[in-house]
């Protein structure tokens, strides 16, 4: 088994409310197969035992699906690693000795909770003023009733895999959210469900990201670099389209 020493630089903050701080703790001999999360969970159980304070960070399924996870890894939103959620990043992607600096995504609109965890609820809010799709009620359709073409139905599939972890609005230098925004418009727009209510949801929805405190667009494509799951930028484009069309 391959072993590697860290330093991690951790940020500390017990509330929201509080001024926080970084912290450096160091792991020796941990195996190169943990990932980033299960890492921590070691310095947590240490912490623990020596009736400290864990580090707060976020986390659910742990393998890239949920977008609990999420904070910046030397400066980098999901960590150096390209199309990889940070609960994914594993220990074999750093050198022996290396020093890690975990800090919280960074925007006004992402308050921190505690240490690493922040809160995203925006994201929720923005969805929820999109509102439903409206459907017939009573049983299912038959599947074939709505025909859909393979494009136009894989360009759907690659929106809708957005999983609203955050990191585009932390890698943006305008803390925007325009690429979950986008995605989250497109993967209805583009399907027969999601046309009664299309230029409805576009114009609410943007509205609500503005409100939440989001930035504009910056054009430096910062967030499809660092998108887990590499949502293309071009979705932004397609997106003020449709306020175009809507106006």
């Amino acid at each position: 088994m391959t072993t590697l020493s860290l330093t991690l630089r951790i940020w500390r903050q017990a509330g929201s409310g509080d001024h926080g701080g970084f912290e450096v703790h160091r792991l020796d001999g941990v195996s190169t197969d943990l990932s980033l999360l299960e890492a921590l969970d070691l310095l947590n159980e240490r912490l623990i035992v020596s009736g400290e304070r864990p580090v707060g960070f976020e986390h659910d399924c742990r393998e890239g699906i949920c977008g609990s996870c999420g904070f910046l890894v030397n400066g980098q939103a999901q960590g150096p690693q390209r199309a990889t959620s940070v609960c994914q990043l594993y220990l074999r992607q750093f050198r022996d000795g290396q020093v890690l600096t975990l800090e919280p995504f960074r925007a006004r609109s992402f308050p921190v909770l505690q240490d690493l965890a922040v809160d995203r609820s925006a994201f929720d809010r923005i969805i929820a003023a999109g509102g439903y799709c409206s459907t017939n009620t009573g049983s299912a359709p038959e599947a074939n009733a709505l025909l859909i073409g393979r494009e136009q139905a894989a360009q759907a599939f690659d929106t809708a895999a957005c999983i609203g972890c955050g990191a585009c609005v932390a890698s943006c230098r305008n803390a925007s959210a325009s690429l979950f925004v986008a995605a989250k418009l497109a993967h209805l727009g583009q399907l027969p469900q999601g046309q009664p209510e299309r230029r409805h949801r576009a114009r609410v929805m943007q509205a609500q990201m503005v409100s939440e405190g989001f930035g504009s667009c910056s054009s430096h494509l910062e967030c499809e670099a660092t998108c887990p799951k590499q949502i293309s930028a071009d979705w932004i484009s397609w997106m003020h389209r449709e306020s175009w069309r809507r106006a």
